[in-house]
């Protein structure tokens, strides 16, 4: 997979760099800062479309309750990275979004991974649905 069939596929995407501080003892990025990666694209995702605006009000938000990383190669330093998401289902209370980071050193897809996220009510405590306004606005954006 090339860097254009890449935006393709991962259609909202941040470019990023890898920091010497991501690297362990091997001198590779930790597969803890993959992670972070994906949870990068998945706020910059959230802000971009509104996703965390009717939090402030509500109380009522996105969570992650689960999530997955396949490394496919190691990233090293120096190199600069595109992290990418979209989602692939979506319910009223959930949805599932789909992670990729592509190497431009390497020129390759380095990881792929998912998070499934929930709304939820922070005040409660408990699953809720999602507001009707953010639940179009990801119909609009989504696979």
């Amino acid at each position: 997979m090339g860097l254009e069939k890449f935006k393709e596929q991962y259609s909202f995407f941040i470019k990023d760099k890898v920091q010497w501080g991501d690297l362990d003892a091997f001198l590779h990025v930790n597969n803890t800062v993959y992670f972070r990666y994906f949870e990068r694209v998945r706020f910059a995702y959230f802000e971009e479309f509104g996703l965390l605006e009717d939090y402030k009000d509500s109380g009522i938000g996105p969570i992650l309750a689960s999530t997955h990383c396949r490394f496919r190669i190691a990233l090293e330093y120096p190199d600069t990275i595109y992290i990418g998401t979209y989602i692939t289902s979506l319910e009223k209370d959930r949805f599932l979004m789909r992670y990729g980071i592509y190497s431009e050193k390497q020129d390759v897809l380095a990881a792929e991974g998912d998070g499934f996220i929930i709304y939820y009510d922070y005040q409660k405590k408990a699953k809720a649905l999602m507001p009707d306004n953010q639940l179009l606005t990801l119909k609009k954006v989504s696979v």
